[in-house]
């Protein structure tokens, strides 16, 4: 575990529809479907009221993010970070938006914690170590720049390698 000012920054191996934070994040499309992998999981989960709520909502811009409750999850809310188009890429800025945008969009709610995956690097391709930089980044720029209620920001990878993997850029970016 890290911190930023009084922020604690944790990476966990897990599942994130188990975490016990305020919000968990999505990694979403601009169309808010909830279709395979995290946002699949999501829905498994947590039912179909969160896509149900998505579909009042979106579509969204890109790079932006839309929040709903969490339904059956334990989390109270989900936020849909929109780093894709549906059937799209993420790319470098769409993830440094969507993950800027996901935070600010938490705050609104005085969100206090919140659990973010990998956001883009599933269907949409991007690679793990350039989205654990980008992330980190996004999370220390706005940590230190926004007002903001979080004590707690958790980054849950489902695989060994992607927790090794932002694990060693996390340790060399805290150096």
């Amino acid at each position: 575990m890290w911190f930023i000012n009084d922020t604690e920054i944790k990476l966990i191996q897990g599942d994130i529809t188990n975490s016990e934070t305020d919000a968990i994040v999505n990694a979403a499309n601009t169309g808010l479907i909830l279709g395979a992998g995290v946002a699949g999981a999501i829905k498994s989960k947590g039912g179909s009221v969160i896509q149900e709520e998505c579909n009042e909502i979106g579509p969204i811009e890109l790079g932006d993010a839309a929040i709903t409750t969490g339904g059956n999850l334990i989390a109270k809310y989900v936020i849909h970070a929109a780093s894709m188009h549906l059937g799209g890429k993420t790319d470098d800025q769409s993830l440094k938006y969507s993950v800027w945008n996901s935070l600010r969009v938490g705050n609104s709610k005085n969100i206090q914690s919140i659990a973010f995956p990998a956001i883009g690097t599933g269907i949409a391709g991007f690679p793990i170590d350039e989205c654990a930089e980008i992330m980190l980044e996004v999370f220390n720029n706005y940590l230190k720049t926004e007002n903001h209620d979080y004590k707690s920001i958790e980054v849950v990878l489902f695989s060994e390698n992607d927790y090794n993997t932002f694990k060693d850029i996390f340790i060399k970016c805290f150096k």
